[in-house]
C-alpha cells in the first residue's frame, strides 16, 4: 500500500534565497509520498505569498496570519485575505515569550482576535506557543477555542497534552519530536488519540534527525511520522490514514481518491 501524507504546517516561501524553488521541494515530497502541504502566513507578506504560492501549484493550500513576533504591526489586511479560496486557516498566530519580540500586551490582543477571526470565517485556527503554556490556555478559557484548533509544532509534555486535548484541539508534531532531547513531546504523543494527530515539518525550519541543523523540507515528514507512530505504539501505515483523515477534516481539503 502506497501511503499518503499532508505536511500540515510548513513555509513554502519564494522570497527565501537559500531555499531551493518551490517545484523541487513539491516533486521531492511527492516522491516521498507527501501529496498535499499547508504553507503558513506570518504576517500580511508571507500571507499573500502563500496564497500565490497554493494558487500556482496543486496540492497546496495557505493559511494568513500574524505570528507572536510580528503582532506589534497588528493585523492591518489580514481579514481581506479570508475569503480567498486557497486559505483554510487563520495563524500562526498565539504566544512567544521565549524571544518575546512583541510585547505581551499586543501578543494577546492580536491572538484574541484572530481567535475571533476563525470563528467568525469558520476556519481552523493554527497556534504557536513558545514558553507560553499558561498564557496560552488563559487565552482559550477566557474567549473559547475555535471547533478546529492545531496546537503547532507541539513541544508539550503529558500534561499540557492532556490540557490541549480536553479543549478540543489537534496536536501537530514537528521533527522536535526525533530529538534525543524532547523525551516528553515523545510522551505526549504517546497519549494522543489517532483522531487528534498531525505531522507536520516546519520547513525550512527544526529538520528531523538524521538532518538536523540542515534546511528542512516537506519531503521529510515522513521521519516525523515514523517517530510518532513508534511512540504512540502504532503501525506507520495506521499513522498515515489518520494524518491524512485529519488534516483533511482539520483544513476541509477536498476528498481525493486514491
Amino acid at each position: 500500500m502506497t501511503l499518503r501524507w499532508i505536511d500540515d504546517h510548513c513555509h513554502l516561501d519564494r522570497s527565501d534565497e537559500n531555499s531551493p524553488p518551490v517545484d523541487e521541494l513539491l516533486a521531492a515530497a511527492r516522491s516521498n509520498g507527501v501529496e498535499r502541504c499547508i504553507t503558513v502566513g506570518c504576517d500580511l507578506a508571507t500571507s499573500l505569498e502563500g496564497i500565490a504560492v497554493a494558487r500556482e501549484h496543486t496540492g497546496v493550500w495557505a493559511t494568513v496570519g500574524v505570528h507572536p513576533h510580528e503582532a506589534s504591526g497588528g493585523l492591518g489586511g489580514i481579514e481581506e485575505l479570508l475569503s480567498a479560496p486557497e486559505v483554510v486557516a487563520v495563524g500562526e498566530c498565539g504566544f512567544d515569550l521565549h524571544y518575546e519580540h512583541s510585547p505581551r500586551d499586543a501578543q494577546a490582543e492580536v491572538f484574541a482576535a484572530q481567535i475571533a477571526l476563525a470563528k467568525a470565517h469558520d476556519l481552523a485556527l493554527v497556534v504557536h506557543t513558545r514558553s507560553a503554556w499558561p498564557e496560552t490556555f488563559a487565552m482559550f478559557d477566557e474567549v473559547g477555542m475555535p471547533e478546529r484548533t492545531v496546537i503547532h509544532c507541539f513541544t508539550g509534555g503529558p500534561d499540557e497534552a492532556r490540557r490541549c486535548l480536553d479543549m478540543g484541539a489537534f496536536l501537530s508534531f514537528s521533527g522536535i519530536i526525533t530529538f534525543k532531547g524532547a523525551p516528553e513531546v515523545r510522551e505526549a504523543a504517546e497519549l494522543c488519540p489517532l483522531d487528534r494527530v498531525l505531522v507536520e515539518t516546519d520547513a525550512p525550519w527544526l529538520a528531523p534527525v538524521p538532518h538536523r541543523g540542515r534546511s528542512n523540507q516537506p519531503a521529510y515528514v515522513t521521519l516525523v511520522a515514523e517517530t510518532v507512530a513508534d511512540a504512540m505504539g502504532v503501525q506507520l501505515g495506521t499513522l498515515a490514514e489518520a494524518t491524512w483523515a485529519n488534516a483533511n477534516l482539520v483544513y476541509r481539503l477536498p476528498e481525493l481518491s486514491i
